[in-house]
């Protein structure tokens, strides 16, 4: 089993995860606590991501100044059941992104799997924590080096250059996080 634990800059956090694997699968738990505004939160979510990095479970229990929200999705073929029901929005969607984790940009980063100079437009399933939205965006990722990829939102002006590890798990995410911890 492996840990990874980072400090959210901007959103005054820590985050612990924990990843196994089994055969066929990878299996992450983790859990978040912070402060950023005038927001206190504490998450915890776990996920089923297959041996290519794509999610096909994954459930999130949050507790934002008291509100508790629970968000679960399946994949069914090319399909995602959300909280229950089928979602229309998020067919052929491989990859969630949590607002509150970096470990979420490790997943497309280690499926695209892009040489230097690569890039790539992926949709994702996008998990506001703070706001309690689920919805569609798009993003770009582009290899700038062999430890360094560029996120963009493609919807905004947001971009950063994520420093990763060897095995594809940020180091540096400017502005927002950090690696404090890693081990096997």
């Amino acid at each position: 089993m492996k840990s990874l634990i980072w400090k959210g800059i901007l959103y005054n956090s820590m985050e612990h995860l924990q990843i196994s694997e089994s055969q066929e699968t990878i299996q992450v738990e983790s859990g978040i606590i912070g402060s950023f505004q005038e927001s206190d939160y504490i998450v915890r979510y776990r996920a089923e991501i297959t041996k290519d990095w794509t999610v096909t479970t994954f459930h999130i229990i949050s507790e934002v100044n008291g509100r508790v929200q629970e968000i679960s999705g399946t994949k069914e073929n090319s399909s995602w059941i959300i909280n229950g029901e089928p979602d229309t929005r998020f067919i052929d969607f491989s990859f969630i992104d949590i607002s509150l984790s970096p470990f979420t940009n490790t997943l497309p980063i280690n499926n695209l799997d892009m040489a230097v100079g690569g890039e790539q437009e992926i949709t994702v399933i996008y998990i506001d924590i703070l706001e309690g939205e689920i919805k569609p965006t798009r993003q770009r990722y582009s290899k700038i080096s062999e430890a360094t990829y560029r996120y963009e939102n493609v919807y905004d002006d947001f971009r950063a250059d994520i420093r990763v590890d060897e095995e594809g798990f940020v180091l540096f995410y400017p502005g927002l996080f950090e690696r404090s911890v890693s081990t096997n």
